[in-house]
């Protein structure tokens, strides 16, 4: 069966699918798990619905919100989720993946004041709810290209990522580059809190620079080698940013816990195991996570650069499929599963839902009621279907001509350079983004 006729098929064609692929799908049709409120960390979230950080790629030359920015989150706003997490926010110029990604300073921290006022007005005048709001701190390391062109810093080499680039093109970060960049995501929250947000994501996903640090089993010194020294990026940054926090202020992360690399280039592997996942030190650290005071954990896996089936299944793509996309479904719900299994106090957002479409509402159910994950996270439906949430909670179902279709066009646009959204449900603004970026590629 083919994805595009999910909309001819009801949820026993979606079983049936999985269990031909051999794997077995969380699906549920009670719904009614998705509008129970939790509460993490004295924070209530009105519903078990995120949006997940999507990077629009439209904002000013000094990082402020620009006006598709602006536009995005009202949309998301409206939406119903109970959570929403803001998209990638870089911590230093040097950090941005392209000239227009955010960066939140002292200059611009009156922009994302306004920002974030605006989407809790908009939510509680159209929703009736205050969604919970978390900023995304980064810094892109390996796909740093703050000036427009390629810039990487890394934590060491990845041949795998470096196929076709000259080793002296990269920078490796030095330790005492490394201890410093840790007080820049303790500023970035501090800023954070100021500008109305209830919490800061320390990005370690996606092969970005924390995340790129927990694979770092050949880098010698204290920021590579043993699990505690791959960590240490990560969990001093996280110290910084709780050191500045107050008042109940979040402080949470977007972790990979398995990249689909092999060892020594992926983390959430064992050596000899190729690139099957293993995740006997991602749990490690989510629970030491835990014991530290986290309470909010966005999990994700692979790497959207490289392997992206693994991280956002889709039908259309850069590259043949070497799977059935609804594998792909599965080995992210098994991941999900296999961290809330392990630290079951810890509040886990799942992800990687859009592929199922209208059954994505059934798949986000399954995780919930099964006990697989505490939330369902959104990120391609959200460009394509702001206000899923909604639809979910009221009407019971996601409406089939509003689903995303995995047809990677979002990408696309990031891709070339250019500002990302969906060309098929939001073609008034991005339908003439994507041409051009057609006449430009000939």
């Amino acid at each position: 069966m083919r994805a595009e006729k999910f909309t001819d098929q009801g949820l026993n064609a979606v079983v049936e699918r999985a269990e031909k692929c051999g794997v077995r799908l969380p699906l549920s049709e009670n719904i009614d798990v998705l509008r129970a409120p939790l509460e993490v960390a004295g924070r209530r979230l009105a519903n078990r619905l995120a949006v997940q950080p999507m990077e629009g790629c439209d904002g000013t030359p000094d990082g402020a919100p620009g006006e598709l920015t602006a536009r995005r989150y009202r949309r998301f706003a409206g939406g119903g989720a109970g959570l929403i997490w803001f998209e990638a926010v870089a911590v230093s110029p040097e950090a941005r993946a392209n000239p227009r990604q955010l960066m939140l300073t002292e200059q611009n921290l009156g922009a994302f004041q306004a920002l974030a006022a605006e989407i809790k007005e908009t939510a509680q005048r159209e929703q009736g709810l205050e969604p919970v709001l978390i900023l995304q701190a980064t810094h892109s390391g390996r796909y740093s290209k703050p000036e427009g062109k390629p810039a990487p810093v890394v934590m060491g080499h990845c041949p795998p990522l470096e196929k076709n680039s000259s080793p002296g093109v990269f920078h490796i970060l030095s330790d005492d580059e490394l201890q410093r960049l840790e007080e820049r995501y303790a500023k970035t929250a501090a800023l954070a809190q100021k500008a109305g947000f209830d919490g800061v994501d320390i990005k370690a996903c996606h092969r970005y620079l924390i995340s790129e640090s927990l694979s770092a089993y050949e880098r010698p010194g204290p920021y590579g080698g043993s699990l505690e020294n791959r960590t240490r990026l990560y969990r001093n940054a996280v110290a910084a940013a709780r050191s500045v926090a107050s008042g109940g202020f979040l402080v949470t992360s977007r972790l990979n816990v398995y990249d689909g690399l092999a060892y020594p280039w992926g983390f959430g592997v064992r050596p000899g195991g190729g690139e099957a996942p293993d995740l006997a030190e991602p749990v490690e650290l989510v629970r030491h996570l835990y014991e530290e005071g986290m309470r909010l954990l966005d999990i994700t896996i692979g790497n959207p650069y490289f392997n992206p089936h693994i991280n956002r299944p889709f039908d259309k793509g850069p590259y043949a499929l070497p799977e059935d996309p609804i594998v792909g479904v599965a080995r992210l719900c098994g991941c999900v599963s296999a961290i809330k299994r392990a630290a079951p106090e810890m509040a886990v957002v799942a992800s990687g839902l859009s592929y199922l479409r209208q059954f994505s509402a059934n798949q986000a159910a399954g995780l919930v009621e099964s006990g697989a994950a505490d939330l369902a996270g959104f990120g391609r439906m959200a460009f394509a279907y702001p206000d899923f949430a909604a639809d979910i909670l009221r009407e019971g179902r996601l409406k089939p001509e509003k689903c995303c279709l995995a047809c990677s066009k979002c990408t696309e646009l990031m891709r070339a350079g250019s500002t990302p959204g969906c060309v098929v449900r939001d073609s008034a603004v991005y339908a003439l983004l994507y041409r051009c970026v057609l006449q430009k590629q000939g």
